[in-house]
């Protein structure tokens, strides 16, 4: 009797696992389907960095400094470092203000002695 029944404990479980096992296959069988049927993933473009503002000879820098600074609260102390700036880098970012990244790293990274950005 005891033999019976070990058997049909065996049994049991090897149905049992047969069935799960089954449907396992089924599942990962429709989730291969799924994803050979759409589209792969792709990458977005690479974000381009601005194009660099020309660079400016000396004797333009006080015409566009004083375009850049017209709306600044301080003008005078804007427009003198504004000069500075563009005589050093040979450059002014477009716009009154912001657009800093246009000018690259010596506009960008200047500090002053307080450690504060110098160019406007």
């Amino acid at each position: 009797m005891a033999l019976k029944l070990a058997v049909f404990a065996l049994a049991s479980c090897l149905l049992v696992t047969a069935r799960l096992s089954f449907g396992l296959f089924i599942r990962l069988l429709n989730l291969g389907t799924l994803l050979l049927n759409h589209p792969p993933v792709t990458k977005p473009p690479p974000v381009m960095p601005p194009a660099p503002a020309p660079a400016l000879p000396g004797h333009q820098c006080p015409g566009v400094c004083k375009d850049r600074c017209k709306l600044h609260s301080r003008q005078n102390v804007c427009n003198r470092a504004c000069t500075t700036c563009c005589a050093v880098c040979k450059c002014v970012p477009p716009g009154t203000a912001g657009n800093r990244e246009m000018c690259g790293k010596c506009y960008t990274e200047w500090k002053t002695h307080g450690n504060r950005t110098k160019c406007p």
